[in-house]
């Protein structure tokens, strides 16, 4: 089995940042890369590892790589474009993409890794910013399981679960079920707050009661009170969850699979961005529906 000693993590985001120093913290040699240096920077000065200029640069020497961007165009422009980690990448070592992308740009990425003998994973994940703080991270993992046994010890230093879901995809498709189900939760936790309110009730001690049942979730368990509060500025932004709400239903088309709700809830997401709303929290559907119509 291989041995991994050097990462690299290409992007210092909400979530890249604290992973990338969970690794830190357990003694690999990390090597960063941001699009802003400076975050780059700030994130060396706190944890110990290197900053560097760009992804092929952090990558060099890496026995693995770690990718947490934005969208598809980010993912490629970091691992396949001229200054990309593939073109430092040595045969032998592992590729792991963490961003939330299409199906058909994880088998793009395979197929690059496997012409240069790199093994690679889509693994997205699932836990939001408080998650990839707390080392308790749900990663949804694509690729071969022999590929997939060396690394799941690494992602495990910022997960809680990591799980091999198939061949390379399946990791992405598996993330899309995720986002798809908690459109619907989080919609429905809406208005249940909000008819909970009109109708004149204590909105608190109507979810200290359901909670207990079967209308329990970790959506209601964690965002109630801000929702209650008319608070949004924290958690998934509306703009990211319309981003991977898209890759679900162009995926859904593909697969003649009828997703309903999840259409009308990426609409409802879609008036919340004209509200001014594009980086409030997805639980920001209550605010919607208390905007006077």
């Amino acid at each position: 089995m291989n041995t991994i000693n050097t990462v690299a993590f290409i992007g210092l985001g909400v979530m890249g940042y604290p992973m990338a120093g969970h690794l830190a913290k357990q003694g690999l040699t990390t090597r960063v890369y941001n699009r802003t240096y400076s975050k780059a920077e700030a994130w060396a000065k706190e944890f110990g590892g290197t900053a560097h200029n760009t992804p092929k640069e952090a990558a060099e020497g890496a026995d693995l790589v770690l990718v947490c961007v934005g969208n598809d165009s980010d993912v490629r422009q970091v691992t396949i474009g001229a200054d990309g980690v593939l073109s430092a990448m040595s045969s032998g070592s592992f590729l792991v993409d963490h961003t939330t992308v299409s199906a058909d740009l994880a088998l793009e990425l395979d197929a690059a890794c496997r012409e240069q003998g790199v093994a690679f994973l889509d693994a997205p994940v699932s836990g939001g910013q408080q998650g990839a703080e707390n080392g308790a991270l749900t990663v949804m993992c694509g690729g071969e399981p022999h590929h997939f046994d060396t690394v799941q010890p690494i992602l495990a230093h910022y997960s809680k679960a990591v799980t091999l879901m198939g061949a390379a995809s399946s990791g992405q498709l598996t993330k899309m079920v995720n986002q798809i189900c908690i459109a619907g939760l989080v919609q429905g936790l809406s208005e249940g707050l909000h008819f909970a309110e009109q109708a004149g009730l204590d909105q608190q001690q109507v979810i200290d009661v359901i909670s207990k049942g079967a209308a329990g979730s970790w959506q209601m368990e964690n965002r109630h009170k801000t929702m209650i509060a008319d608070e949004y500025d924290h958690g998934f932004a509306v703009n990211w969850m319309r981003k991977d709400l898209h890759i679900c239903l162009e995926q859904a088309r593909r697969l003649d699979a009828a997703l309903p709700v999840t259409a009308l809830v990426d609409q409802f997401y879609a008036d919340v961005q004209r509200m001014e709303g594009g980086r409030w929290d997805t639980s920001s559907l209550l605010k919607r529906l208390r905007k006077p119509q």
